[in-house]
């Protein structure tokens, strides 16, 4: 989902990158009940949420520029 962002029109692109970041959420919500339910102890499960956290703040980045770029070109 996120390599086809890359290839793509910009104007189309937002839905791809929103698309990413909910799937990213859904991945987020699944760590937190494999957690609560402790399959994960908290030392594994910090790490992952960490790295997936980071990732959605640079879906959430890429999807804000690139939402800027689409205001602009539409004027």
């Amino acid at each position: 989902m996120i390599s086809g962002a890359l290839y793509i029109k910009k104007e189309e692109r937002a839905l791809y990158i929103k698309v990413a970041i909910r799937k990213t959420d859904t991945l987020k919500l699944f760590f937190l009940i494999l957690w609560e339910t402790k399959p994960l102890d908290n030392k594994k499960y910090l790490a992952i949420s960490e790295k997936i956290d980071e990732i959605g703040r640079m879906l959430g980045g890429w999807l804000g520029q690139t939402t800027k770029q689409n205001s602009s070109i539409k004027r």
